[in-house]
């Protein structure tokens, strides 16, 4: 009889999970395992957490559901703790096993740790890797990832041009698993955290799991069908409305980028086919741009000058980083965002944008120092599109041009009325929308008729923008 570990990774679904149908096809019972390694916690080099409460909360989320669907399919998730190089031997040992499935990344601790089980598992025992995070798949790239252009749009056409999206894998019926202790799915207290409380003022309360994704998608697509003004109103700022909000789903494989392209194509068949529903694919094609160049060069995106030529000196400002991790640095549409961002795990792509070019852009301080923190903080975070963004923001990653986000002005056309900003800063509500975004300028007059003192009820700018602004230009 052939017996199989399904070695669940970053792909906590049953649609579409080819690691999981081909487990099933090939052996008579397959154990799908869940491995809590101590090293996803604990403090980075840049003093900021590997783990924080929203994501711990939406991966048990996540766990929780997976375990219902294989339940609902005969089988169980068995969770077991420690490194899974010594999980998945000790694990493939007492059930006899054949073969271990796996996903495959390329993130470099990820793969470090793959090639530690491939390692210690005994001769006997098959590995078989499966790729299952992007909308493409590897081997059907039109050039292999070591030669693919670090460019996106060149790259993005010749895929377009070239290549297809995979048929979607059907989910098992049944998933016959052996009689093993279960184990329990980790709590968020665990990992050493307070559950996160959720914020009324939050664009989605991101709940985790297979289930929840499916419904975000028929409610976004189907009950209000948002995706004919995707392109247009994916800049929004507050509310559930104005974007897809799949990420977390996709960081954490709930939802698989080749089911949401088939949800597409299906709207475009039934509803409309415009420039707003191929920006949704255009947007997966970004992320899977990001997954391929972690493919091509690895470590380097780790580096302080990234992938590119060029050196750059950052700043190791602690009281400054501090203040914007904790948004305070007195220019309101940065501190919203990363408020935003504290109390709910997540922050909308524009947001993202202008805070990672205020760290790195306009206080010069490491934006590694920010990738690490958007790494504890974000519900959506995914080492590749992390990281790759944010290096690309900082002038190191896939853009030849050294651009940085004029965070004033992009305030003033994004939250003309100031809604967003006064929404996570209250203590500036009283200021009316042509003053909000700059309370530093206001007369002696004006703050007392609006209630605000630069210092006392919100911090002092800290750094003047517009000079910095005018050197960066110069």
């Amino acid at each position: 009889m052939e017996t199989a570990v399904v070695w669940f990774r970053d792909d906590l679904r049953i649609t579409d999970n080819p690691t999981l149908a081909d487990a099933v096809t090939a052996a008579d019972e397959v154990v799908p395992l869940y491995v809590v390694d101590p090293r996803k916690r604990g403090e980075t080099e840049y003093g900021t957490e590997k783990l924080g409460a929203h994501r711990a909360r939406f991966r048990r989320e996540s766990l929780l559901e997976l375990r219902a669907g294989l339940q609902d399919r005969g089988g169980d998730l068995f969770v077991r703790r420690g490194r899974p190089e010594t999980v998945l031997p000790e694990v493939a040992g007492r059930v006899d096993a054949d073969a271990v499935y796996a996903q495959t990344k390329p993130a470099t601790e990820e793969l470090e740790t793959e090639v530690g089980v491939r390692e210690t598992l005994p001769d006997d025992v098959s590995f078989e890797r499966r790729w299952t995070h992007t909308l493409y798949h590897v081997s059907d790239l039109p050039t292999s990832y070591e030669r693919m252009q670090d460019t996106f749009t060149p790259w993005r056409k010749a895929v377009e041009r070239e290549c297809s999206v995979r048929d979607l894998v059907a989910p098992p019926d049944a998933v016959p698993t052996p009689d093993l202790p279960a184990g329990d799915v980790p709590t968020v207290s665990e990992y050493g955290l307070e559950a996160p409380t959720d914020d009324d003022r939050a664009v989605l309360r991101f709940e985790g799991g297979e289930s929840a994704g499916k419904r975000r998608l028929e409610e976004y697509f189907w009950e209000e069908d948002r995706l004919r003004e995707y392109k247009e109103t994916r800049n929004g700022l507050l509310g559930a409305a104005y974007s897809s909000k799949f990420s977390p789903w996709l960081a954490a494989g709930c939802l698989s980028p080749r089911w949401i392209h088939e949800e597409v194509r299906r709207y475009e068949d039934e509803r409309v086919s415009n420039e707003d529903t191929y920006w949704l694919v255009f947007e997966l094609l970004w992320r899977d741009f990001f997954q391929f160049q972690f493919c091509k060069h690895g470590s380097r995106f780790f580096h302080p000058n990234g992938i590119r030529d060029v050196e750059k000196a950052w700043e190791r400002d602690r009281e400054a980083f501090d203040r914007w991790a904790n948004g305070e640095t007195g220019i309101p549409f940065v501190d919203a965002n990363m408020r935003e961002l504290n109390r709910t795990g997540y922050m909308s792509n524009r947001g993202r944008q202008n805070v990672a070019s205020f760290l790195a852009d306009a206080l010069g301080i490491d934006w590694r120092w920010g990738a690490a923190y958007f790494e504890e903080r974000l519900v959506d975070y995914d080492v590749a599109s992390n990281w790759g963004n944010w290096a690309y923001q900082a002038g190191v990653g896939n853009d030849s041009r050294d651009n940085y986000f004029d965070v004033l002005s992009q305030a003033e056309y994004y939250d003309p009325d100031g809604e967003y900003v006064t929404t996570w800063l209250p203590e500036l509500e009283g200021v009316p929308p042509e003053a909000v975004h700059r309370p530093w300028e206001l007369s002696e007059g004006e703050r007392a008729e609006y209630g605000v003192r630069p210092g006392v009820d919100y911090p002092e700018p800290i750094i003047d923008l517009e000079a910095r602004y005018e050197d960066l230009q110069g």
